[in-house]
């Protein structure tokens, strides 16, 4: 009913940035909340940035804060997660995620995952 396809992910040097896009369609009335979580090999997967679509509040994980931007563009149902200043141990798989009122269930939401992008920062 929800696709999330994300884009932009890849290998960059230690220091260096990168973008990524996620956008969803499907059967969407709304969306309450977009955002990253990651899992690198050998740990739980961990939020990195939240966004509201109501008013823009973002939530980041402490490791990530001032190096990492969180974005949405509700018009076309995608998140964006710029980030800056990348270190090896940002080096995981990124997830979208989205909390999606469907037309159909309205007023629930569900969540929904994209299939993830590898991000590896390494010299």
């Amino acid at each position: 009913q929800v696709q999330l396809v994300e884009s932009g992910g890849g290998l960059v040097q230690p220091g260096g940035s990168l973008r990524l896009s996620c956008a969803a369609s499907g059967s969407i009335f709304s969306i309450r909340a977009m955002g990253w979580y990651r899992q690198a090999p050998g740990k739980e997967r961990e939020l990195v940035a939240v966004i509201t679509s109501s008013n823009s509040t973002t939530n980041y994980t402490d490791s990530v804060k001032g190096r990492f931007t969180v974005s949405r563009d509700n018009a076309k149902n995608t998140v964006y997660l710029q980030m800056n200043s990348l270190k090896p141990e940002d080096t995981a798989v990124y997830y979208c995620n989205a909390k999606v009122v469907l037309i159909t269930t309205r007023p629930r939401d569900y969540n929904y995952w994209g299939q993830g992008t590898q991000v590896t920062v390494s010299s």
